[in-house]
This record gives C-alpha cells, structure tokens and sequence, in this order.
C-alpha cells in the first residue's frame, strides 16, 4: 500500500496531538505540585513551634534545633524515635533575623579544615621560579 499524503499529514497531526496532550499534563502536573507545597507549607506554619537548624548525622539521623515558644531544644531524629538531648539558651545560639540558625558557606568550612590540616591557600596562578 503506497503512503499518500493524507495519511501522512494524519501521521504529523497525530503526534502534534500527543506532544500538545503531554505539555498540558506537564503544566498541571507543575502547577498541581506547586499548590500542594504552598498549601502543605500554611498548614505547617504554626507560630509556637519552628524547626530552626537540622543537620544530618547518619544516613537515618538528624539533630535538630526547635524554637518552642520563646525556648529553643535540641532533638536527634531518626527514623524509629526523636530523642530530647538538651535545653538551649537564646544566647547560645547565632540566630539570622527571620529566627532560623546561622547557616556556614562551603568556603568557611573549607577553610577551617584547611587551617586544622595546615594546608597552604592556593596561590592565584603566578607562580614563579625561585
């Protein structure tokens, strides 16, 4: 049976149809996601309790640092318990104005390792002979 070219512009039109149909799901999919996250994030959004820092210890295991009305514990989190460690006081803490913990960049870890390990800064490129 020789292809004609109708049954050839039904061919484009068909996948025309299916890649329109797969970008509409896409965007309801997107937009769907978002309203579940914000709507997730008002119902989380109390004002007596906060997780302020969580750091993660173990694959499985967190600490946590959570403002409790006007005091702050820290909790280890894992998957079968969460555990009380300690009360904190708010001096203790280094807290940004919006409440949540100071947060270190990569390169100030980095350069406290650097530093506990003596290893030297890397030079800018210039090296010279001596």
């Amino acid at each position: 049976m020789p292809i004609t070219l109708s049954s050839g512009m039904d061919g484009v039109l068909q996948f025309i149809t299916v890649l329109l149909i797969f970008v509409i799901v896409l965007a309801v999919t997107y937009f769907v996601t978002r309203w579940v996250g914000n709507y997730q994030k008002m119902q989380n959004s109390g004002n007596n309790v906060q997780i302020v820092e969580s750091v993660r210890i173990s694959p499985s295991a967190f600490v946590e640092i959570l403002r409790v009305g006007n005091k702050y514990i820290a909790v280890a989190v894992s998957k079968e318990n969460v555990t009380f460690l300690t009360e904190l006081s708010g001096e203790e803490l280094i807290l940004h104005d919006d409440g949540s913990a100071s947060a270190l960049d990569f390169g100030s870890i980095l350069d406290k390792v650097k530093k506990s390990n003596n290893i030297p800064a890397p030079s800018n490129g210039n090296q010279e002979d001596e």
